[in-house]
């Protein structure tokens, strides 16, 4: 079974798997992250799942920016609002 971890905006890391065990469905990444999806690439082989709509509405997602940033996915200024869903790349098609 592969699993993700979904980080919250209010700091909690919560285990998730994907109905089939296997991958993602867009509906439930759509619902992991409350809204449209981006990706943001943070190695060859793992991906964070946002909230492509977030900013402005959601809660800043302190983990999620710190993580992001440390590997250099999104400029210095910039930050993750809401849920984040971290996984496997080929856990998303």
């Amino acid at each position: 079974m592969k699993a993700g971890i979904l980080l919250t905006a209010t700091g909690a890391a919560i285990g998730v798997a994907p109905a089939n065990l296997n991958d993602f469905t867009l509906e439930e990444l759509q619902g992991l992250v409350e809204g449209y999806i981006e990706i943001v690439t943070l190695t060859e082989n793992t991906i964070m799942v946002v909230n492509e709509e977030g900013k402005g509405c959601l809660p800043k997602n302190v983990k999620a920016t710190v993580m992001a940033k440390a590997l250099g996915a999104i400029f210095p200024e910039d930050y993750i609002a809401g849920n984040a869903l971290l996984c496997a790349s080929d856990m998303v098609k």
